[in-house]
């Protein structure tokens, strides 16, 4: 048994991840559900060692034991494209891999909305999808990058860890970058990225103060700047934003939010009634009347403005939910486990 065997298993069973454990066989998780790959033997710290070190360069493995944990990308021809979590657990070598899809999907194909499409005309600003770990971000900010990347001319950088999708320049130049690779953090390369003239920048994650100022900082200098977060709604997302400065600079921040924010996409994936998963999504367009929530600090009532502005593009997940199932995406049962107000489907 190779890592490529397992790999190409994971891909023919359209999993999402690969997971290697000490003293279980090797497992998959397809919709949201782990699955133990038949036929395998429980797998013990040597053979998991045995299956990655193949993966590695001396200098990755050098990493891993220094450092414990290691981020790369996997490409194995004519199967598709892997992000690869190497770690430490209990002293045994653990692994996760998620499968990344060789075709990088349209925005139709994820069934965004309208207001969406118009967002990615916008030359400046910011736009932010959020959601917890495994809900599509990754793959939604693809989509979005290659319908600029096709409607467009202009210069798309990406920063990531590890790249992911892979794009090929259709009326842009796309330049992707990797954490260690091609730059040393996120930071550091956001504070260069003005000299290389990009019209369209990409941040993989926003994980920490520095990456987060440097980030809303490009977006006021006339650039569209899209980014991730792992939080749940766009009220979450704003209090995580300002929470994560002092005291003191929270007002500066609260403000220039109110300017360069554009929208959050938040989301999750959910089952869908026949098979497979659906993305379900909580859009915030930054209106003067969200701006002005912002810079005064009443973050909690967005939530009201979610609710009454439809017109505005705006949806909340539960309006998005309901709508799935009257489309027949998923069931009754389903949006309401999934609904805040589930009594609005009785």
């Amino acid at each position: 048994m190779s890592i490529d065997e397992l790999f190409k298993i994971a891909v023919e069973r359209k999993a999402s991840d690969l997971h290697l454990v000490t003293a279980m066989p090797p497992i998959i998780r397809i919709d949201g559900v782990l699955h133990q790959i038949p036929g395998k033997a429980k797998l013990t710290g040597n053979d998991i060692r045995a299956l990655i070190k193949p993966m590695l360069t001396d200098k990755q493995y050098g990493l891993l034991e220094t450092e414990r944990e290691l981020d790369l990308s996997y490409d194995l021809k004519s199967i598709g494209r892997f992000r690869v979590n190497c770690h430490w657990e209990k002293d045994n070598l653990g692994m996760v891999a998620r499968v990344i899809s060789k075709e990088i999907p349209t925005l139709k194909d994820i069934n965004v909305p309208q207001i969406v499409y118009d967002l990615l005309n916008l030359q400046q600003g910011l736009l932010l999808v959020t959601g917890p770990t495994g809900c599509g971000k990754s793959t939604t900010l693809a989509a979005m990058i290659n319908h600029i990347n096709n409607e467009r001319s202009s210069h798309i950088i990406t920063l990531e860890d590890p790249i992911e999708f892979v794009f090929e320049p259709i009326k842009s130049i796309i330049k992707q970058r990797q954490l260690n690779t091609d730059m040393l953090s996120f930071n550091n390369a956001l504070i260069h990225v003005l000299r290389q003239d990009p019209n369209v920048i990409m941040v993989g994650e926003m994980r920490d103060l520095e990456t987060i100022a440097t980030t809303i900082t490009l977006a006021e200098t006339g650039h569209l700047v899209l980014a991730t977060l792992h939080t749940h709604n766009a009220a979450q997302t704003m209090d995580r934003i300002i929470d994560i400065f002092p005291p003191h600079q929270q007002p500066q921040i609260r403000l220039q939010l109110s300017i360069t924010l554009r929208a959050i996409i938040s989301q999750r994936l959910i089952p869908r009634k026949t098979g497979g998963r659906v993305a379900t999504r909580e859009i915030l367009i930054n209106t003067p009347a969200v701006a002005n929530l912002v810079r005064e600090n009443k973050i909690a009532q967005i939530k009201t403005v979610l609710q009454t502005s439809a017109e505005e593009g705006m949806i909340t997940m539960d309006q998005d939910l309901i709508n799935l199932f009257r489309n027949e995406e998923i069931t009754k049962e389903t949006a309401q486990f999934h609904m805040l107000n589930p009594e609005l489907l009785d």
